[in-house]
């Protein structure tokens, strides 16, 4: 949904009107959106397990006939798919009224929904230059645009790293993900309580929690005299960032777009469970050019932990050289690069694909 949002609000500074098509899950993130025109159809995946998997058909047959009035109503000039089953209806609906589509990978692996949706796509753009999962035949389409990240965000990349001192404070932001991590909650205060005084009295913590974990957490840090911040939501995420030496979060593809763009050094701690490792992915990426630490959700220990943040108290130079680190792998002009694509083929520009040029970066001779 943050990708989407980038590239709407970028259409929109270009004078475009842009409506966008989600399922209920998606339209809790309405206000990422501002004005914009929302509308809900049904959306399925095809889980596990044959009633699963009827319930799933069932729920995306309804929502394909539901896209399908509503393309013909707006009668679009592109269709823009984000990946995950939501996106299926409407771009389907716009490939079988012959609409140019265009769709957007967040991860380095292609998702099942855009491995369906490409063959017909008109372009694919792709946040990772060597994304698994894209067909030869559809690989010529392909363009690399990055991963779209706000306008706030992306505001932070010419911003320096904050001055971090052997004495002053560290300030580290625990992001969980859109509904926070148990493992951060579980871990993370008992380990930043095993530091002695000194370095106890240095850290400022701003910690993204469950509604759940939070009055525990909140005591926990309380009793270990650590200063911290906590909210089972923050709309403030670029004002955090900004003051932030440290990142410690999961690996999705939107907070590594936002942390590298940023110019952040982060501990990254990969959802386990995903078949494809995609978080994993993601994280080896920034970790491969020294801008991020990577500990699996089983390593993931107070005594690790604690051996690692203790290190960046005596040696803060280490956060400064990963943060110039991290920034060397973001793209912060990734909404305008799909922007331009987008508006290219809109206007009739981008006809033949096949030859492979590059609207968003200018044509190769």
């Amino acid at each position: 949904m943050f990708p989407a949002a980038a590239l709407a609000h970028d259409l929109v500074s270009r004078g475009h009107t842009v409506a966008l098509v989600t399922d209920q899950r998606g339209k809790k993130f309405s206000s990422i959106f501002g004005d914009i025109k929302i509308h809900t159809i049904q959306a399925g995946t095809l889980g596990a397990g044959l009633l699963n998997k009827i319930k799933g058909a069932s729920a995306l047959g309804v929502g394909m006939v539901q896209a399908h009035r509503l393309v013909e109503n707006l009668n679009p000039s592109v269709v823009v798919g984000f990946g995950g089953y939501p996106s299926v209806p409407a771009v389907y609906a716009a490939q079988r009224k012959k609409i140019p589509t265009v769709i957007h990978e967040q991860n380095a692996i292609l998702g099942r929904a855009n491995v369906f949706l490409a063959p017909k796509a008109d372009r694919i753009a792709l946040s990772h230059p060597h994304a698994v999962g894209l067909e030869e035949a559809d690989a010529v389409r392909a363009v690399i645009t990055g991963n779209p990240v706000s306008e706030a965000i992306a505001a932070l990349y010419a911003k320096p790293y904050p001055a971090v001192q052997t004495d002053g404070p560290l300030k580290i932001a625990v992001i969980g993900g859109s509904l926070g991590a148990h493992v951060f909650a579980k871990v993370l205060p008992s380990a930043f309580g095993r530091l002695s005084a000194i370095y106890k009295a240095r850290l400022e913590i701003v910690q993204q929690c469950r509604e759940e974990d939070l009055e525990q957490v909140r005591t926990d840090y309380e009793k270990a005299g650590i200063k911290a911040r906590l909210s089972a939501f923050f709309d403030d995420i670029p004002q955090i960032l900004t003051e932030t030496h440290l990142v410690i979060s999961r690996s999705g593809a939107s907070t590594v777009a936002e942390v590298t763009t940023a110019g952040r050094p982060a501990i990254f701690v990969p959802y386990p469970h995903h078949k494809d490792q995609q978080q994993k992915i993601n994280a080896d990426a920034v970790a491969d050019a020294n801008g991020a630490w990577v500990m699996t959700q089983e390593g993931f220990t107070e005594e690790a932990l604690l051996a690692r943040v203790e290190t960046f108290l005596q040696n803060p130079e280490t956060l400064f050289r990963a943060a110039e680190s991290s920034r060397s792998c973001a793209r912060p002009d990734a909404a305008r690069r799909l922007g331009n694509l987008v508006t290219a083929i809109a206007a009739g520009w981008d006809k033949n694909a096949s030859r492979g040029f590059d609207l968003t970066q200018g044509r190769e001779g």
